[in-house]
This record gives C-alpha cells, structure tokens and sequence, in this order.
C-alpha cells in the first residue's frame, strides 16, 4: 500500500511491473477504485509500468470537503506524477477518468504520451441528473450509496453479463457501496460542471476513444462527438454496459496495448 502526501491529504496509490518500462496511468469511475482495473493488469504490466490511483474521495485516498472539480483532479494526477518523478506517460481513464483524460489532453498534454478515454463524454449528464443524487447521498450518507450499488448493476453491465458473471459484477459494485458519501458526492459534482465540447481540438496527444454499445451512462454518440473534434483520434467499440474494461476484458485490453504499442 503506498500513498503520496498532497497538500491537503494522501492519495492512494500502485505502481507495478518492470521499472525501466513505460508508464501507463489509470484513471478510475465514479464510485469505484483502483481496483476496477484488476482484470487489464496481467496484460497491461507485461508490457508497462502500471501505475493505479484511488481518485480523491474514493477508495483509501483523501475525502476533502467539496465539491471538486475536474481541473482538481487532474492537478491530483499531475501531482502523484511529480512525487513519483515520472515526466510523462500514457494515460487510460473510463468514464469520470475519462474527464480526467480530457482536462490532462487539453491542459496538460506535454506530459501525456497517449492518451485512451472510454466510457465518457465532453460533458456527462446536467445538473438535472446530478443534483438530486447529490442531495441524496449527502442526506443518506452510507444507506445511499447501499441504494447506489444496487442501481448501479443495470447501468454498469448489461444482463446477460452481470447473470454469467455474479461475482465479478459484485465485486465492482460493491466498491459502490463502500464509497465515502461526502468524497462520492463532491465527486458528482465535478462530474456535473465538466463541459469540454468547445477545447476538445486542442488535446494534441494521439487519442484512443472506447465505448460501449449497451452503455447508457454514456453512450456512444459521446465517444463520436470526442473523436470527430480530436484531429487524428482512433474509435473502437464493444458490447459492453458502461464499464467496459471488465465487461469487453481481453478485447479492451488488446485494442489498448495495440494502440499503446503502435509506432
């Protein structure tokens, strides 16, 4: 277990695999940690140095008082990746991470080598969506985020994934479930004021743009838009709910490490 001190808290993190590789940074959900990314490790680290976070007010990372935004989470990122004196590295964010990824690509891009968003849009959701839920957690607190895991399981993975894979469903949704009410909170709320459809033309990095065909979270048409306004931006889909790192498994692996590995 390792944590970098921020100024305001620890942020938790990982970093595995050969040192002399190049660094691969990723970027988690809304709700879940470092851990969502566990079935891409064994292929990701033959070839990287992997290097996880728990993004502030998730998992054992810091919970500050909110909201956050996304320019704060990425400085997080920025951040760990001075603590850690790695100058640059291919970053690999889904859905809040892909935010993350964005904010990084526009503002920030001397640092990234590539860059993968997935499951995400330029702008998720409005405040019609995300104050209520806001309002409910902060009232609610843990009974909440119980509610949250148990919704979560449609929109995260379709049927017929979630009934042959119970516990690979569970142990995502659970990471719900045991998310910190004010950190989970304060999060909606950067997911909320995110609005990156009118600086998308200035992400420079080589850009891959993942969605899911089921996802209804962010659906496809949010992947289009991304890739239709970043010159030169690659697009793959896959069956998948929103989560499709877990639920495409192998495939989204190999279509990132080809991207990745790609000259």
């Amino acid at each position: 277990m390792a944590f970098v001190q921020l100024a305001d808290g620890e942020l938790h993190y990982s970093l595995e695999s050969p040192v002399d590789a190049p660094v691969l940074v990723l970027s988690n959900s809304l709700g879940t940690d470092l851990h969502m990314w566990d079935v891409q490790m064994p292929a990701f680290t033959e070839h990287f140095r992997v290097l996880r976070f728990d993004t502030r007010g998730h998992g054992q990372s810091l919970v500050t008082p909110g909201p956050y935004s996304i320019e704060q989470l990425g400085r997080d990122v920025l951040a760990l990746l001075d603590a850690l004196h790695i100058e640059r590295a291919h970053f690999c964010g889904l859905s809040m991470g892909g935010l993350i990824g964005q904010w990084l690509g526009i503002n920030a891009g001397q640092r990234l080598n590539k860059l993968i968003v997935c499951n995400t849009a330029a702008k998720i959701g409005d405040p019609s969506v995300w104050n209520p839920r806001i309002e409910t957690v902060l009232r609610d607190g843990p009974a909440a985020m119980v509610a949250l895991r148990d919704a979560s399981i449609a929109r995260w993975f379709t049927p017929d994934f979630s009934a042959a894979n119970p516990a690979a469903a569970k142990q995502i949704t659970d990471m719900l479930a045991a998310t910190n009410p004010e950190g989970y909170a304060a999060n909606c709320a950067a997911v909320r004021d995110a609005d990156f459809r009118e600086q998308l033309s200035s992400i420079k990095a080589p850009l891959l743009v993942i969605a899911g065909t089921e996802d209804a979270v962010t659906p496809p048409s949010g992947g289009h838009f991304i890739q239709e306004h970043v010159r030169g931006a690659e697009y793959a889909e896959f069956y998948a709910a929103h989560l499709s790192n877990v639920q495409a498994g192998d495939a989204f692996s190999d279509r990132v490490l080809t991207f990745l590995l790609a000259d």
